[in-house]
């Protein structure tokens, strides 16, 4: 189905395309648009040119300006996101990624500017803020050092 602007509440939808999608206290299988807003929405698969998500968890967002609050999204592929009280297992931009009291899993970004958020890995040309990583480049280095080993060894144990 796609019009040029759908609003949609209440729903378990399957595909809404539309150039315009407001959806709110539903559930979708895949959304497509041009500029989607959700509101307590729960997606597979979101496509879009603007994404704007609050309370809403998403299994993959794709578009040019994402933006969560208070929102979860397994996979992140973005021009520009912005998460806000989100958590984001795998954030991959273009451009800027911003975080703001946020958890994300991995990051990899343009320039990521940060307040009071965390992270597992970081991967940016530029990172500016408060930004807590499990792993630095020093760690990180040395647990595939470890992990190679390991693997090595195993490799080498299999053959006799």
């Amino acid at each position: 189905m796609e019009l040029a602007e759908q609003e949609l509440q209440g729903k378990d939808l399957d595909t809404i395309e539309g150039e315009f999608v407001r959806i709110r206290q539903s559930t979708a299988r895949n959304i497509e648009g041009g500029h989607i807003e959700m509101q307590q929405v729960a997606a597979m698969s979101i496509d879009g040119e603007r994404i704007e998500a609050s309370q809403s968890a998403a299994l993959m967002l794709r578009g040019e300006n994402v933006s969560l609050q208070q929102s979860m999204s397994a996979v992140s592929i973005s021009g520009n996101a912005s998460l806000n009280f989100s958590c984001a297992p795998l954030s991959l931009s273009k451009g800027d990624t911003s975080l703001s009291n946020s958890a994300a899993g991995i990051i990899a970004a343009g320039t990521v500017k940060a307040e009071n958020s965390a992270s597992l890995f970081v991967i940016a040309n530029t990172v500016e803020g408060n930004i807590t990583t499990l792993f630095d480049w020093k760690s990180t280095l040395a647990m595939c050092a470890v992990l190679g080993g390991v693997f090595g060894m195993i490799s080498m144990l299999k053959r006799k």
